[in-house]
């Protein structure tokens, strides 16, 4: 649903992945590259390489996820100058379309500073970046969110609360406060990556500590880390308790809980994320209930994959009402 939903939005793209009730085949190949390269995620780039050449599922996924990239690129290309001109400005398709080079082979013969816009290997590349990460942490937080309402009746019943009689347009969700800080708990207890990392770009030294720190090195940034630590948090960090953000750690600090990063790299798409997640998450408890499943099937825990996802939830679903 999530890549359905992205890929209408970023690409003004039909990806069909919910018009076919069997296995989608973007779907499906896209699950099968991101299985493999949680294998190799922290394996030498040397070997890595090697491995995804030999590794016929994964190439297998690759030239089905080109073909569908090849396809979106044409039918952008297809379009009228005058449309991609206007459509730049709105649809990220059209804005990475517009950069290709007029000539790969012109360009490719100058130097890295010289060269202009992007090959269509290139757009291909960002194209893939956008959509995987377009759709898969955010599948995953919502994940989250059943497992987390399951287990915490009393906030899932706020929330319907909030939402009673009320219809979702952009005003009325602006006025959702209290689903808002469910979101933001949601997000730190379980951001969708654990952590990000940092080049230094000069020589610097830790204030506390003393410990010293050079130009080139990485500095690891743990977002699951700060996110429970108790110096950072007035209420007990380990605690789902989403109205902390009204009041005891309504004024926590900045960067306690940084689930998208933070400073001129952060995560380009975090404002539709959070859209998303806020409309969704609205129009899942206008229907059903969602009913712990039990320990056995329900206990939580994570995997570290590229993202940080639900190890087990098993639900019950209640409906609630028909529309």
């Amino acid at each position: 649903m999530l890549l359905q939903i992205f890929g209408q939005i970023a690409f003004d793209y039909n990806l069909e992945t919910l018009e076919n009730k069997g296995n989608n085949l973007l779907t499906q190949a896209l699950n099968d590259m991101l299985n493999v390269l949680d294998i190799i995620y922290y394996a030498p780039r040397t070997f890595a390489i090697v491995y995804l050449k030999l590794h016929f599922r994964y190439q297998r996924a690759r030239r089905i996820i080109d073909q569908y990239l090849n396809q979106m690129i044409e039918q952008e290309l297809n379009e009228n100058l005058q449309s991609r001109l206007e459509r730049k400005r709105t649809c990220l398709i059209a804005s990475l379309v517009a950069s290709l080079q007029q000539d790969e082979n012109v360009e490719a013969m100058k130097n890295e500073e010289a060269r202009k816009g992007l090959s269509r290997n290139e757009v291909m590349n960002e194209i893939l970046l956008f959509l995987v990460a377009g759709y898969e942490t955010t599948s995953t937080v919502l994940s989250w969110f059943i497992y987390l309402m399951s287990k915490h009746p009393r906030v899932q019943q706020k929330i319907k609360d909030e939402l009673q009689g009320k219809d979702l347009s952009i005003d009325h969700l602006d006025s959702l406060v209290y689903l808002e800080c469910v979101i933001k708990e949601v997000l730190r207890l379980n951001p969708p990556a654990d952590m990000t990392a940092r080049t230094l770009t000069a020589d610097d030294r830790l204030p506390t500590t003393g410990i010293q720190l050079y130009k080139g090195e990485q500095v690891l940034i743990p977002f699951y880390n700060l996110a429970r630590d108790p110096q950072l948090w007035s209420f007990d960090p380990d605690l789902f308790y989403p109205e902390r953000f009204l009041n005891e750690d309504k004024d926590h600090h900045p960067y306690a809980s940084i689930p998208f990063g933070s400073g001129h790299r952060q995560c380009i798409g975090q404002d539709l994320a959070r859209f998303e997640l806020k409309v969704i998450a609205a129009r899942l408890m206008q229907y059903v209930t969602f009913i712990d499943g039990g320990s056995n099937v329900n206990s939580g825990g994570y995997l570290l994959r590229l993202t940080m996802m639900p190890k087990n939830v098993g639900v019950k679903i209640q409906f609630d009402q028909e529309k």
